[in-house]
């Protein structure tokens, strides 16, 4: 979902809890260096939920304080405080301005540090808060957000969200044809997807087309591949007071969600995730099965003529299974097609009656690990689903019995690493994101955890850690005191992850 993917943001959403349009506006901005290095968070958080008084360091700020409840979040706010409570000239706030944009390249913001908070104390503002408002006008020179910024990435992600929730399948459909892009992979997309009771279908050379497409039925009774679009053109009520709390569907009329039992429709994916098959080779499979199906592998390869890497592709994917349930039958057909373009060679007559080896089957890691390895996800399982029994035999839970541990609780976990991130601001701490069929667990690195264990931490792919739960406002964390590799008999294929973005 647009701005609030990362842990960060997600983290922050059970905390801040937002109900109204502008609470989102808040939500977007709040998870910034400005905010954070100025140490803003937690005053803003205690005084929204009443666990602080809002006051204002001086009369004077609170028409600039008032909408974020006496907590300067925004850059127009930090311009304007300096305006206010230092007595800046228009002239010495647009230079505050432009020094904020360069002080990361030693420009010169030092030379304003005593001017703010002299005067601010002048004034009769306590010299802690005009410390941690220069820190903030610091931080802002990294990265912060002017609130017509904020505003409209809020309105994109209020729309974002309200599609996932009501036409998750949609939404779903739609960033899997946008990939590659955001946070997470096609193939946590994927399991999101199912996890939220969505059929995904599997690459199928007989009904795919080179885009991910929706199938099922739609109310009404129209059948086969579908789109229902949530209109984003509807009318909107704007307040004559952006600060006035209306909710969010007052503020951003969407239309409502589709009637239950309206639609039962399912993803089936496209044939552009099949690795190793090119665009116009796609299109061609697409163009000619739409003039009439296809009898066997042979009249796909002698209709399309696509070349015999890319008919392999397809048959590791398990593209090819219309024609022949298993992959390896079907590369042994594959193979055998590619003897026939080279007449120097042993033909095989793939009519004669004469049995066919037979050739050991698939288990059910090995189809999801083939799936992984060729469309980089699995409509079958997740890479761990075919090692639950093994995983619960040594006592590893899932991500989901993880969730549910009590604060202070010890616990192994083992998952697949799907993104890691060390944001400056943290001060060394590292945040990785662990993966099962489940859901996610979110790790929490102190930086002398991550220096011993550095190694294992920066390459597993398939990860196993031990820590404890801390689990505060609807947020869990497992913080991490121990990394270490699982030892198993058979593994998941590894996976790259988003690291370090």
């Amino acid at each position: 979902v647009f701005q609030v993917e990362s842990r960060a943001q997600m983290n922050m959403l059970p905390r801040l809890r937002p109900e109204t349009y502008y609470d989102l506006v808040i939500q977007v901005a709040i998870i910034r260096p400005g905010p954070i290095t100025g140490g803003m968070l937690h005053p803003y958080l205690a005084r929204r939920h009443g666990q602080e008084e809002v006051t204002y360091p001086h009369p004077a700020l609170e028409p600039v304080l008032r909408k974020t409840l006496g907590v300067p979040l925004f850059q127009e706010q930090v311009m304007r405080l300096a305006m206010v409570a230092a007595d800046y000239s228009p002239g010495e706030a647009d230079q505050l301005r432009r020094d904020m944009a360069t002080w990361r390249s030693h420009g010169p913001i030092e030379e304003h540090h005593e001017r703010l908070v002299s005067r601010m104390v002048a004034k009769g503002i306590e010299v802690e808060f005009a410390e941690r408002v220069f820190q903030q006008i610091k931080g802002f020179g990294e990265y912060g957000f002017p609130e017509s910024h904020a505003a409209s990435f809020a309105l994109i992600a209020y729309a974002t969200a309200w599609l996932k929730c009501h036409h998750h399948e949609v939404f779903t459909c739609a960033l899997l044809n946008a990939q590659p892009m955001g946070f997470y992979s096609s193939g946590t997309i994927v399991e999101d997807a199912k996890r939220h009771d969505i059929p995904v279908l599997p690459i199928d050379v007989m009904v795919s087309n080179w885009d991910c497409t929706l199938e099922g039925e739609v109310g009404g009774g129209v059948r086969g591949s579908a789109l229902r679009c949530a209109s984003l053109g509807a009318e909107r009520r704007v307040a004559p007071d952006p600060t006035t709390p209306l909710s969010l569907a007052e503020q951003t009329q969407l239309p409502g969600p589709a009637s239950k039992g309206k639609a039962a429709l399912g993803i089936r994916m496209g044939l552009r995730y099949v690795k190793g098959l090119r665009k116009e080779h796609g299109e061609s499979i697409v163009r000619e099965q739409r003039l009439s199906p296809y009898r066997s592998i042979e009249d796909l390869k002698r209709r399309t003529r696509v070349p015999v890497d890319a008919l392999v592709a397809l048959a590791e994917a398990g593209a090819l299974s219309a024609f022949v349930a298993e992959r390896r039958q079907a590369l042994w057909i594959v193979h055998g097609l590619s003897r026939q373009d080279r007449p120097e060679q042993l033909i095989l007559s793939f009519d004669d009656p004469a049995p066919k080896p037979e050739l050991p089957g698939l288990t059910d890691l090995d189809e999801v690990n083939w799936d992984w390895r060729r469309s980089g996800h699995s409509t079958r399982a997740h890479l761990l689903e075919p090692l639950r029994a093994t995983l619960r035999e040594k006592g590893w839970p899932t991500a989901a019995e993880v969730g549910a541990l009590e604060h202070g609780r010890r616990t192994d976990y083992v998952g697949v690493v799907i993104c890691r991130q060390r944001p400056h601001t943290a001060s060394g701490v590292t945040f990785m994101t662990l993966e099962d069929e489940t859901g996610f667990v979110n790790l929490v690195m102190w930086n002398q955890v991550w220096q011993e264990h550095k190694v294992l931490a920066k390459t597993l792919s398939l990860m196993g850690v031990s820590g404890k739960i801390q689990a505060e406002e609807g947020v869990v964390h497992l913080i991490v005191d121990k990394v270490w590799e699982p030892r198993l008999r058979d593994e998941p294929v590894g996976q790259r992850s988003r690291d370090f973005h």
